[in-house]
């Protein structure tokens, strides 16, 4: 991982850096509300020994000093003396409750020693400390007396005594938050760079073509207003994934000058992958083109394509197919110009036989006769057979792949499951991607910026998925006659469908 994929990787997952931050940051405010305010009284003690005669005696003495300084730390923070303070003062607790409490430390090249007492009350903070230097002076003299009574060496006096502490000292707001917010980070980020290695999911241009062995065609952007309308009036949209259907139609158009697909099945590995609404918007911008488009709902289980165009689902595909109804009777006209749509039908009890009987076969070639371009919407590869049994009967498949939720080894059981039908694939489509960020797509056409402000727009930012159905979302590169140009990682974008 580069530091380009680095900086990627946090822009994407930035809600779960900032949200093991807030965790710890609230952890790290409530240790310092639960935490007993604790106050802190300070005394100093003076180390000297006997002046000497001369200038040499007086800088042994003072090295002795210092030497002696500290023992006397160590006899400070020691058992004895906590509990000569403790019977001073009548304290309930123990020596080593108390003992806990003190801290006694040096400075270097000095005979000063700086003994510090915490405790809860300020005023027996103060009391502990005071009582604890005049014990350790008595100590010291007891020690250092020699026996025939003499004058010790050396001696300990207090040169500051402790005052009442005015505020705490433990806890420590500012600081606590600070540590917390900076262990939240780093822990925000090694959690952000553990969800990526475990992500499984496809989100880049390279892991897509790799995993179906063809090429990217198109990316559609995340349009929140397909969840209200799955189809685009393209006669009077320029928003971003209007822009995103027509590049893609041209992809298709130009992928075999020859011998141009007109039979398309469009089918994903899973369900909630943008299927639907992408068969639906690939038949308009193809209608847009003065082309006749037939739009065959193939899902014989989970019909939907009635319910997004206002058709009548009751007669249809299934229908047509025993013998129920006539093709023609069965064909339904849209409010959009140049697009006819076959809807499911009534659901059938073997929809597999159905789609697998020569009379589908037939079927198909008849549109094809009647039509410029006959778009399947069938089922997904990896829930049921009904896909690849119709994949085999068509020019081409495009194989949806949903940004971020599709996993790669769904993707490539469904590829498998094409191969072994025989089924052409034609292209992959990246569905919902991001328009936002650096995982996002760009746009290079010139006009569209002076097209946007003028004409009415969707909001072709973001969005989510349709109800029921799979929503298509990205924008793209233009970048040459046959295949898309996408670019972008390392961003995962859940849209509930």
């Amino acid at each position: 991982m580069n530091l380009q994929d680095f900086v990627t990787l946090l822009r994407s997952r930035w809600v779960t850096v900032a949200a093991t931050a807030m965790v710890v940051v609230l952890g790290a405010v409530a240790y310092t509300l639960l935490t007993t305010p604790l106050y802190q009284a300070t005394t100093r003690l003076f180390v000297s020994t006997t002046n000497g005669a001369s200038l040499s005696e007086t800088y042994q003495g003072n090295r002795y000093s210092q030497e002696r300084v500290v023992s006397y730390a160590e006899l400070v923070t020691g058992q004895t003396l906590a509990q000569r303070t403790i019977d001073k003062l009548q304290l309930d607790m123990s020596a080593g409750q108390l003992q806990e409490h003190i801290k006694a430390s040096v400075k270097r090249d000095t005979v000063l020693i700086n003994v510090q007492v915490l405790d809860d009350s300020p005023i027996e903070a103060r009391d502990i400390a005071n009582t604890l230097s005049d014990e350790f002076v008595v100590m010291v003299r007891e020690l250092e007396t020699p026996e025939d009574g003499s004058i010790p060496d050396s001696r300990v006096v207090v040169e500051q005594r402790a005052s009442i502490p005015e505020s705490p000292v433990v806890p420590q707001p500012a600081k606590n938050i600070a540590i917390g917010l900076g262990v939240g980070v780093m822990l925000g980020v090694g959690l952000a760079v553990l969800r990526d290695l475990l992500d499984n999911t496809v989100k880049s241009r390279e892991q897509l073509e790799e995993l179906t062995n063809t090429g990217l065609v198109g990316s559609i952007p995340l349009d929140k207003e397909r969840r209200k309308q799955a189809s685009i009036s393209f006669d009077r949209e320029t928003s971003g994934i209007a822009e995103a259907f027509r590049k893609l139609r041209t992809n298709l158009q130009f992928l075999a000058v020859d011998n141009p697909p007109r039979v398309i099945l469009v089918t994903s590995s899973m369900p909630s992958e943008g299927k639907s609404t992408t068969a639906i918007n690939i038949a308009l911008a193809l209608a847009e083109t003065d082309k006749s488009v037939v739009l065959v709902d193939g899902d014989l289980r989970r019909p939907s394509l009635h319910r997004y165009l206002d058709l009548v689902g009751t007669v249809g595909f299934s229908t047509v197919l025993s013998g129920a109804v006539a093709l023609d009777d069965a064909l339904q006209k849209t409010r959009f110009p140049g697009l006819t749509v076959l809807t499911s039908g009534a659901i059938p009890p073997n929809p597999s036989e159905l789609l697998g009987s020569q009379s589908a076969r037939k079927m198909l070639n008849e549109l094809r006769a009647k039509f410029d371009y006959v778009i399947v919407d069938s089922t997904p590869l990896l829930a049921i057979t009904d896909a690849a049994i119709l994949a085999a009967g068509a020019d081409g498949v495009l194989i949806m792949s949903r940004y971020g939720h599709t996993k790669r080894e769904h993707l490539a059981h469904a590829v498998g499951s094409l191969e072994n039908v025989g089924a052409p694939l034609l292209g992959a489509v990246f569905t919902m991607t991001p328009a936002r960020g650096s995982a996002a797509y760009s746009y290079s056409y010139g006009y569209y910026g002076e097209y946007a402000a003028q004409g009415p727009t969707s909001s072709g930012a973001e969005g989510t998925a349709s109800s029921n159905d799979e929503t298509a979302g990205g924008s793209i590169t233009e970048s040459g006659p046959t295949v898309t140009q996408a670019a972008g990682r390392r961003r995962r974008h859940q849209i509930t469908d």
